[in-house]
């Protein structure tokens, strides 16, 4: 089973001003998916990323654990995307975690979020334990992710 952890952000359809354009990830859009995997969807607030507080990261900690779910997807804001990997990274909690968001309003026509959403609920199925972030068809470990601002992408903290 894959356990959905729903935060809001871009990919959850809040743009910057934080005007709600809801675009939840629903059970009827995966079942529309046909997807063959159990899941359960969880929304655990909805904020852009930038007014995640540690309360809120400490919760998102308690509903992973509290989850039977070994698979756990986190729809995050890529504002402090990385900032929530490092926090979860570092407390070993046992389970494979995958950030995910869209840097286009998930409710857009043009949004990058379906595909986002697609490849991380792929990679979450092969990973083993830990925490990454999944965007934009890569796969970044929580230790070795950063947001580019000037290049609007996600790359390996080593990378040159």
């Amino acid at each position: 089973m894959i356990h959905i952890i729903t935060t809001g952000g871009t990919i959850g359809g809040l743009d910057n001003d934080q005007k709600q354009n809801p675009r939840k990830i629903s059970t009827n859009s995966l079942q529309a998916a046909n997807v063959s995997f159990s899941f359960a969807i969880e929304e655990a607030f909805r904020k852009d990323s930038r007014s995640i507080t540690p309360k809120d990261r400490d919760y998102l900690v308690e509903r992973i654990q509290s989850s039977k779910a070994q698979k756990v997807l986190i729809t995050h804001g890529t504002f402090t995307m990385e900032e929530t990997a490092k926090h979860l990274g570092k407390l070993n909690l046992n389970k494979t975690i995958v950030l995910v968001g869209s840097f286009i309003l998930g409710a857009s026509k043009n949004s990058d979020a379906p595909f986002n959403l697609g490849y991380a609920i792929c990679a979450l199925q092969f990973l083993k334990p830990g925490v990454y972030v999944a965007m934009n068809g890569d796969i970044f470990h929580w230790n070795n992710v950063r947001k580019n601002l000037k290049t609007n992408r996600f790359e390996r903290k080593d990378e040159k």
